[in-house]
């Protein structure tokens, strides 16, 4: 298996133990893949509560189960600020995530950019040690173009809008995704993450949730009024939206069927007096 020093080095960045760190971000407080999609996550990076990047160049992770990590991107650190005042941008979308006091300047190498969220290593046993000093890595997956996560099994999926798309542009490297979805009627739910407000929908017919959900991969808003009203309101919104699956059916099930289950939430969750479902 190739490792991960020679991947750097045929991109031009031939590491050193002392002029190159390893980081490998992970937060259960915070949807990091969400900062990712909504283009935020670059922020997040460069400010550090402590002086952690002293280094020439950083290559950026997320980490995964057990002691896995996925390349982000490569960056050289060109300079860093303390500046305890600084806040967020006027548009963050984490208001509870602190800033730190340490601000860095990173360019970012785009040598790299097109193996960003493909390239799988073994971080080590000790995963505490998220920012380490360049030592070798084995690379252990390298998925293909376009790829966004394996199929975690219905109760699981928590999509953005921009994975969703991801995933069904890209059918090669997404089949079990394709595959699950398209077999299986249900109810899902679309929530803006910064509002709260969220749409039940159903979806049935030959193609399941996967059909469903090609509209909104497609249009943003799947044809549903009150999140065409959303659009119209924000061009942007559905960059906040997530999706996930509260109920996988059988396709055998009847329409009104899954119309009952889908009023059933609607109620259970009062997305109509409260959501994006309306009256």
């Amino acid at each position: 298996m190739i490792q991960l020093h020679e991947l750097l080095h045929s991109r031009g960045l031939p590491p050193t133990p002392r002029s190159t760190k390893l980081i490998r971000h992970q937060d259960s407080r915070f949807e990091l893949e969400s900062l990712v999609a909504t283009g935020h996550f670059e922020t997040y990076q460069r400010t550090q509560s402590k002086p952690v990047f002293n280094c020439s160049y950083i290559v950026s992770f997320l980490g995964e189960r057990h002691s896995h990590a996925r390349l982000h991107a490569a960056y050289r650190v060109l300079g860093m600020k303390d500046d305890p005042a600084r806040k967020w941008p006027a548009n963050w979308p984490c208001p509870d995530m602190p800033p730190g006091r340490f601000w860095y300047d990173l360019e970012r190498l785009p040598a790299f950019d097109d193996l960003s969220g493909r390239v799988v290593i073994d971080w080590g046993a000790s995963t505490r040690a998220w920012h380490q000093w360049f030592s070798p890595k084995e690379i252990v997956e390298v998925y293909p173009t376009g790829y966004v996560r394996e199929f975690p099994g219905y109760e699981q999926i928590l999509l953005t809008h921009a994975e969703l798309k991801q995933i069904i542009e890209a059918p090669l490297a997404h089949r079990e995704w394709h595959r699950a979805l398209g077999r299986v009627a249900g109810i899902y739910l679309i929530t803006d993450t910064t509002s709260g407000r969220q749409y039940v929908g159903s979806a049935y017919g030959d193609e399941g949730i996967l059909g469903r959900w090609k509209s909104y991969a497609i249009t943003g808003h799947g044809g549903n009024i009150q999140l065409k009203d959303a659009l119209a309101a924000n061009p942007h919104a559905f960059h906040h939206w997530q999706y996930s699956v509260l109920m996988s059916l059988p396709q055998t099930l009847s329409k009104d069927e899954l119309l009952g289950f889908e009023s059933l939430y609607k109620r259970k969750l009062g997305s109509r007096a409260h959501g994006l479902n309306g009256n």
